[in-house]
């Protein structure tokens, strides 16, 4: 458990010495936005837990995809599409 913070602190403490970065901010700020949209989406109109909504939107952001959840509806599944591409993309950048 310990090392778990020693890593956040100093994860903190990188976004904290890199926020000056207008690049970093910006990239921060859209993928938080990202997982905040599918997690809205998943929660609102799927009707998923607080806590399997924001899991399944970052697998999917990630395309880690770990298969415990997955589209069921046929809206879902066009947004889950749309989800990946749109953060994939705005990750590898």
């Amino acid at each position: 458990m310990m090392a778990l913070g020693l890593n956040l602190l100093r994860l903190l403490k990188a976004i904290a010495r890199s926020w000056s970065v207008p690049n970093f901010r910006a990239g921060l700020v859209l993928a938080l936005l990202i997982l905040l949209s599918g997690t809205v989406f998943y929660r609102g109109v799927e009707g998923c837990s607080w806590t399997d909504a924001p899991y399944f939107s970052a697998t999917t952001v990630s395309t880690v995809g770990s298969g415990d959840l997955s589209p069921e509806t046929g809206l879902r599944k066009i947004f889950t599409v749309l989800h990946t591409f749109v953060g994939v993309g705005a990750l590898g950048l």
